[in-house]
């Protein structure tokens, strides 16, 4: 891998934002970090956009979290075709929800504003489209209304929401509320801190060059010789070529699938999703710094107990 290459990020996420004075008022955008583009939003630290700027509509909330894009240009090819479902080309024409009634001045397409109805149909297309239905993207709903409106349109739309969707929700505090670290945006993962039991337990195996037999193939994986992923499911230590759990993944998988989407694990049996596993192998190959970091936490977190 490039030297140059860096791993799959701990977090970027597109967001839904919105005014918590005029609920008709939102804003579309992508960030590394969801609590400080709140505050930026908010006009509480320097950056923001001048769109969000006016006081008669702040605060602002971020209602719906898209995460666990494998980069910040995935990130944003996502955030644009959310807010250009009618000109964008993940999407089939004869699929579209949303379509142009009127032009800009510069004779392009214009879409109506966004709702919340718009934005929750538009979310529940474009996971499933092929562009983005095979990444490990996880739906945050913060506002239960945001999430009633999901739930409300999937019902309706009698489509099953794809397979690789985690659906998560967390209603504790107010998703705009910066006083706490404990619910909502604040409580999202900015760092790969919560990884570090899987983190840690690769890199024993690999330190002390335990690789062993490939779970699948059953040959001697020799150190330092090639790309070898582990499950990540608490307990199991089942290591085996990336290739090989590749092969494995795509025979259960959809016919004519190129990409892996998930797995079950040969030895513990638990389920893989194929993006968890590819982050951990990313951070190990192009991250020694930031392993480095969480190996040192997790150290001293053993003597603080």
């Amino acid at each position: 891998m490039s030297g140059l290459a860096k791993p799959i990020p701990a977090l970027y996420a597109v967001y839904v934002l919105r005014s918590t004075v005029r609920h008709a008022s939102i804003y579309v955008g992508s960030t590394p970090n969801p609590p400080r583009r709140l505050r930026q939003h908010n006009g509480e630290a320097k950056g923001g956009a001048v769109r969000t700027s006016r006081d008669s509509l702040r605060p602002w909330e971020m209602a719906i979290v898209v995460s666990g894009f494998p980069s910040s240009i995935a990130a944003l090819k996502f955030e644009w075709a959310l807010n250009n479902p009618h000109l964008t080309t993940h999407i089939p024409k004869d699929e579209r929800i949303t379509v142009a009634t009127q032009r800009k001045k510069s004779g392009m397409p214009k879409r109506s504003p966004h709702t919340l109805k718009s934005i929750v149909s538009n979310l529940h297309l474009l996971t499933r489209v092929p562009s983005f239905s095979r990444w490990p993207l996880n739906l945050h709903f913060f506002t239960p209304d945001a999430h009633k409106a999901w739930d409300h349109w999937t019902k309706a739309s009698k489509i099953p929401v794809s397979s690789s969707l985690r659906i998560l929700t967390d209603f504790g505090s107010s998703a705009g509320d910066s006083s706490t670290t404990s619910y909502g945006i604040h409580a999202l993962p900015l760092d790969y801190s919560s990884m570090q039991e899987y983190i840690e337990k690769t890199h024993n195996v690999v330190s002390f060059e335990r690789q062993g037999r490939c779970v699948h193939c059953n040959a001697e994986m020799q150190p330092d010789e090639g790309l070898y992923a582990m499950c990540p499911n608490e307990g199991c230590e089942a290591m085996g070529h990336i290739d090989c759990w590749s092969r494995h993944a795509l025979a259960s998988d959809d016919p004519g699938a190129v990409i892996p989407n998930r797995c079950k694990c040969p030895s513990c049996r638990g389920e893989i999703r194929w993006g968890d596993m590819m982050k951990e192998l990313s951070l190990r190959t192009r991250g020694a710094g930031e392993v480095e970091k969480l190996l040192r936490k997790r150290k001293r977190a053993k003597k603080d107990s």
